[in-house]
């Protein structure tokens, strides 16, 4: 699609939402055109241009359409001030803004730190402090840097907005700066959680997730065994990437009792996981790791050298080498439906997977509300039948 044409599918689309403000073409770069209050009173209303300096490109486009987004959110909560939006204030106050945003994050940063309560280890603190939100604080920094929006609710939303709807990426912006803002008592819209939630695996998603005739095709493509030890753990056990490498494997000795110990140190701290299926043991060949130093692959594991996120990376990176077409997640993914079709109760596949009853819910909703209406179809025959 050529510029014009986008171009003119972004104006009929802020049409169509009911947003008075368009995107204009001057020469090589993009304005806002449209009613807004006048600079001198703000109850009267005149067509007036907003100089964005964006480029003439789909990224231009793009970027002026969350502008335009924003200013429609500003004017609707009479939130709406020229300065944040005429460039030649912005320059003298973008430092001391930065150093204040910049002051408060850290100040958060310490704050989630010395909470123990979030996680059973340090490892999973910082593991979660680096990608969950660590990469949405570092783009509030930016985006405050290049304006003069002050830390509150309309910077907030501004960042919010930035990440694309119905994503994860927005999902979890809203959940890092909901924490922000209730440590610095910002408050936030009414809207907010609708705007930032909408993620979880879609009927669009459902496909994808490997069956079980895939998983064990997928097994036989990966030519290095220590890496074919991998794959059968996660598929077996539903591990997370990096959990292969802190989980005690002796269960997995003919005479054991093959139910795994994920060790405290992980992401979500120490749990117990049974085999679905049990026969994938035989299968994948797992009995022989019982010595992990040996079959596993060299990965360093020292969580003073290295990090939760780095290992994961590692398996990740893995499976696009080997060509295998799906994510490591998606084992887990295809684990943990595993255990709702042949109805294991929420509550301990929750624990097993090392999560809350909430996230196991949201995140698996549509194939617990299938077994569940199955369950009641089968009791509601079986009441006919008899």
């Amino acid at each position: 699609m050529d510029e014009n044409q986008k171009l003119l599918d972004i104006n009929q689309d802020l049409e169509s939402k009911g947003i008075n403000l368009r995107i204009e073409k001057r020469g090589k770069v993009l304005n806002i055109r449209g009613a807004l209050p006048d600079k001198k009173s703000h109850n009267l209303y005149k067509v007036q241009r907003i100089s964005l300096k964006l480029p003439y490109d789909t990224n231009g486009l793009e970027e002026a359409r969350k502008a335009i987004e924003l200013i429609d959110f500003q004017l609707k909560k009479n939130q709406f001030c020229w300065s944040n939006w005429i460039k030649e204030k912005a320059i003298s106050s973008t430092k001391t803004n930065k150093t204040v945003v910049s002051n408060e994050i850290e100040s958060f940063k310490r704050k989630f730190f010395s909470d123990t309560s979030r996680s059973k280890s340090s490892a999973g603190m910082i593991s979660t402090w680096q990608s969950a939100y660590k990469p949405y604080f570092n783009r509030l920094i930016g985006v405050s840097h290049e304006s003069t929006l002050k830390l509150n609710e309309e910077l907030l939303m501004k960042i919010l907005l930035s990440y694309k709807e119905n994503s994860r990426s927005r999902q979890q912006c809203g959940i890092a700066l909901s924490a922000l803002a209730r440590h610095l008592k910002i408050g936030l819209p009414d809207n907010w959680k609708r705007l930032q939630s909408g993620y979880g695996i879609h009927e669009s998603n459902f496909r994808e997730l490997p069956s079980d005739e895939k998983i064990i095709s997928s097994f036989h493509l990966i030519p290095n065994p220590k890496w074919r030890f991998v794959f059968g753990l996660m598929a077996t056990y539903g591990l997370r990437n990096h959990e292969v490498f802190f989980s005690d494997l002796s269960c997995l000795k003919k005479t054991g009792d093959k139910i795994l110990r994920v060790f405290p140190n992980t992401k979500t701290g120490e749990h117990q996981v049974w085999p679905f299926h049990p026969e994938w043991i035989d299968l994948f060949e797992l009995e022989k790791l019982t010595d992990t130093s040996d079959l596993l692959p060299e990965i360093k594991t020292d969580l003073k050298k290295t990090t939760l996120q780095h290992i994961g990376r590692r398996v990740s990176e893995q499976f696009k080498r080997y060509k295998i077409s799906f994510t490591p997640y998606d084992l887990r993914h295809a684990w943990a439906v595993r255990t709702i079709l042949i109805g294991l109760p929420n509550t301990v596949a929750a624990k097993m997977m090392g999560h809350s009853v909430s996230i196991h819910t949201k995140t698996y909703h549509h194939w617990i509300t299938r077994r569940d209406q199955q369950i009641a179809v089968d009791s509601a025959l079986s009441r006919v039948k008899h």
